[in-house]
């Protein structure tokens, strides 16, 4: 990961990577240009995937008090 995509908040690398995909969608750019915007994709996508991460560790610790709630998908109905 390049040292600007690390320094990229979650909310910046989220919104380019939608303006990546919105531009690919359009077909207008070249073979080489996909190939660039495909690649910064999946460096956003990685960034993004590492800040989600980060914060779910973070609510995990928060959480770690013996008071834990479970966090359940709405549609486990055990």
């Amino acid at each position: 990961m390049s040292d600007e995509s690390a320094s990229l908040n979650f909310e910046k690398a989220l919104a380019e990577l939608e303006d990546i995909v919105k531009r690919m969608e359009t077909g207008a750019l070249s073979l080489e240009e996909s190939l660039e915007a495909f690649e910064r994709g999946i460096q956003l996508t990685r960034r993004c995937q590492s800040a989600l991460e980060q914060a779910e560790l973070r609510v995990k610790a928060l959480m770690d008090d013996g008071t834990e709630a479970a966090i359940t998908d709405d549609n486990d109905d055990r």
